[in-house]
């Protein structure tokens, strides 16, 4: 299986949208399709043998569209700028061209100050005739609609466009037709014909439609263009350039050139351009644009650095460990993109009502003309309701309110540490009852601490030294631990000989040519005070026994600590009525503890990682939605089980395939923000929803006239045209609050 992502231009409506996807998804080797309307993408999954890049993007051409393959490109916003003062620059000229265009169709309505050679209406066609020379502008400034509309519907899959572009040739046309009438009744004083057609031009209606649509899509595009700037932040973080090392002299390269080895220097204030280790020099690094952390983290030699990060007050020399498309910020870029652009299960009736959305629209156009005809109603009133019909309809809001939606909201969670790797995610955490936590790295630190010492005829520092000394050879986690420990302390070491580990029991080494055992319960066969071992024990605490020579010197315990966040996301996670569950490969009295410590609903202790699947799908199959909570490596099998498995990690982890969300830092409160960022966007998506179907189904019936027969009531196709564009809009800004959510709102 392969997946590419693709550039689809000349989409402008769900309907291009719907109509790309139903396309590309009929060609033999597809497995999945997704489009994205809001950023002009297509994500493919497919055989590649059964297919290739080129039979998609022909597929594509086919239809009317442009495709090609998707390139990141750090110019491409600016040429958007570039594209977007083009359009503004046309929309500016229609619009006056407009207002000169209704002062002379609605003047002598208003009272205005016409020509006096207009008063006489025997001169009309004269008028009607300004009118056209100004429509005339309009229409090539917006021939897009007709290029755009026409060419669809030749291909038998109409959308906005097509809409637009048949609504103003019909007023067009009519418009037309009664300039010839006014110039005929003109030459032939035929006054009747005057007086019948001198109100009958539509030159304003087919001006204004073009104008006042551009506009709307104009505000729509602008207003769109704020939920795309956050992948720009996120490309923007990294320098374009830096500062490398080679033969003792300094050299600025790309940071595209940047080789695994090479040394960078980077200097206080400047961003990170590339991850790597610190082989010299100390400083703070501002990591909050990858963790969400506001806590500077202080960097010295050996330590790890991200890309994209800050370097605060020291000049640190880095050796890169990657090149600038492997990074930590490449990685949270890449599933930032796929995901905006993937799609949540809410939004599959908004796709399938799109694809037959804009020719069920020209039906009622069709039939409503039709209807009023045969009602022996003018051909003017017929027809102005028929083009009423046409663009009042906005196949624009049904399509944008679940995509935008899902962009905002991905890229919203990103601010906050937080990775969504699909829209189907979002969705189903939203759905989520019961919450699952993995232990160890999860609920705890994952790396034992030292919390009692308990020294026999010994100092409490000389008890750690020996331990120490023997213990520092070991790689165990306990050993680390105790080694931690005696650094923290600035304990020294003895010399040591003889060191030997002791398999799942402990270690050994000689002293002074005196054997020092550091071991477990199990290895111990002299006396010992067992009160002690045993209250050490119930605590959940593993304990070192220390011998030299026969003798026992003391015990040293040590406990994996449970993390401050674990008790409050606990705490908060009950608050939103979720069941917590912990998964543990630890014995009972341990799990205990420490599910009492966190507060956790139920605990299931004993359970070997491949294990943990099968509870996951004992929880799912009694109708339980799951989420799985785990580090995203002993887990995975469990997180691919769940029905949403969330990654905890500091960011070096963000390409775990097996979770659909990942968490940039260790703080499980964000458990509770995503969550609850979740339920934000859904009820986003279904506010968006309702309106966008509310609009249709009300406006499109009382622009056919069903209101004229009992109240009198029927909608000017201009005041339509405004409508359409507004309701669009309102799509957009309703979903733009997401941005303004914060993180004290989610907490």
């Amino acid at each position: 299986m392969t997946r590419r992502k693709f550039t689809v231009r000349g989409m402008t409506c769900s309907s291009c949208s719907a109509h790309v996807e139903h396309d590309v998804n009929s060609l033999e080797g597809i497995i999945k399709v997704e489009v994205n309307l809001m950023a002009a993408t297509m994500s493919v999954e497919y055989d590649e043998n059964k297919l290739t890049e080129q039979d998609i993007i022909a597929k594509v051409n086919s239809g009317g569209f442009n495709a090609s393959i998707y390139e990141k490109n750090r110019a491409f916003n600016k040429e958007n700028e570039l594209i977007e003062k083009q359009k503004l620059k046309k929309l500016i000229a229609s619009l006056i061209l407009m207002f000169v265009l209704m002062y002379f169709s609605m003047g002598e309505m208003l009272n205005l100050p016409l020509p006096h050679i207009f008063e006489n209406h025997k001169y009309m066609y004269i008028n009607g005739l300004i009118q056209l020379i100004l429509l005339i502008p309009i229409i090539i400034l917006n021939s897009n609609y007709y290029i755009n509309g026409f060419k669809r519907l030749i291909k038998l899959s109409p959308n906005m466009d097509s809409l637009v572009a048949i609504g103003s040739v019909a007023s067009l046309i009519y418009g037309l037709f009664s300039l010839v009438m006014l110039m005929i009744g003109s030459f032939t004083n035929n006054h009747e014909l005057i007086k019948e057609y001198h109100m009958q031009l539509y030159f304003e209606s087919a001006g204004m439609i073009l104008a006042l649509v551009s506009l709307g899509k104009y505000i729509e595009n602008k207003s769109k263009g704020k939920t795309t700037k956050a992948i720009s932040k996120l490309l923007d973080l990294t320098p374009k350039f830096a500062t490398i090392i080679k033969e003792e002299k300094e050299y600025e390269i790309s940071v595209d050139d940047i080789k695994i080895g090479d040394i960078i220097i980077v200097k206080p204030g400047t961003s990170i351009p590339i991850d790597g280790i610190v082989i010299k020099g100390i400083s703070s690094v501002n990591e909050s644009s990858l963790t969400g952390e506001s806590i500077p983290v202080l960097k010295e030699k050996d330590s790890f650095v991200k890309g994209g990060t800050i370097n605060l007050n020291g000049v640190l020399y880095i050796e890169a460990t990657c090149e600038s498309t492997d990074t930590t910020l490449q990685k949270i870029i890449d599933l930032v993109e796929v995901a905006s652009s993937s799609k949540a299960p809410i939004a599959r009736l908004a796709d399938k009502v799109s694809l037959y959305f804009v020719p069920t629209v020209i039906g009622i156009s069709i039939f409503s003309f039709i209807i009023w005809m045969l009602l022996n109603k003018s051909f003017e009133f017929s027809l102005a309701r028929s083009i009423s019909v046409l663009v009042i309809s906005c196949p624009c809001a049904l399509g944008l309110a679940t995509p935008i939606a899902i962009m905002i909201g991905t890229y919203k969670a990103v601010d906050f540490g937080i990775l969504f790797k699909s829209g189907v995610a979002i969705e189903t955490l939203n759905k989520v009852d019961t919450i699952v936590f993995d232990k160890t790295g999860t609920l705890t630190y994952g790396m034992p601490k030292v919390t009692d010492i308990i020294p026999l005829n010994i100092s409490q520092e000389e008890l750690i030294k020996i331990t120490y000394s023997v213990e520092k050879n070991s790689e165990h986690p306990i050993a680390y631990s105790i080694n931690n420990y005696a650094k923290e302390h600035n304990i020294d070491s003895y010399e040591i000989t003889n060191f030997e580990n002791i398999i799942g029991y402990g270690v050994k080494a000689s002293i002074n040519n005196e054997t020092i055992y550091c071991v477990k319960k199990e290895m111990v066969n002299i006396d010992f005070n067992n009160n002690i071992y045993e209250t050490l024990s119930n605590e959940g605490k593993t304990v070192i026994f220390v011998i030299k020579n026969e003798t026992l010197l003391g015990m040293v315990a040590l406990k994996d600590i449970v993390k401050p966040s674990s008790i409050s996301a606990i705490n908060n996670l009950k608050q939103l009525n979720k069941k917590t569950i912990m998964l543990t490969g630890d014995n009972e009295i341990v799990a205990s503890i420490i599910a009492k410590e966190c507060g956790i609903d139920e605990y299931i202790a004993g359970v070997l990682p491949d294990e943990k699947a099968n509870e996951i799908e004992k929880l799912t199959n009694n109708k339980n939605v799951v989420a799985m909570v785990g580090d995203g490596i002993n887990d995975s099998v469990a997180l691919t089980k769940a029905n949403v498995g969330i990654a905890v990690g500091s960011g070096t982890d963000v390409a775990i395939e097996s979770a659909q969300v990942v968490l940039m830092n260790d703080d499980l409160n964000n458990i509770v923000t995503t969550l609850k960022l979740s339920n934000k966007v859904i009820n986003n998506i279904k506010t968006n929803l309702f309106w966008a179907f509310f609009y249709n189904i009300l406006f499109i019936p009382i622009s056919a006239g069903i209101l004229y027969p009992p109240f009198g009531i029927v909608l000017n196709p201009m005041i339509c045209a405004l409508a359409m564009s507004l309701s669009s809009i309102c799509v957009v800004l309703n979903t733009l609050r997401i941005t303004k959510i914060k993180k004290g709102d989610l907490s």
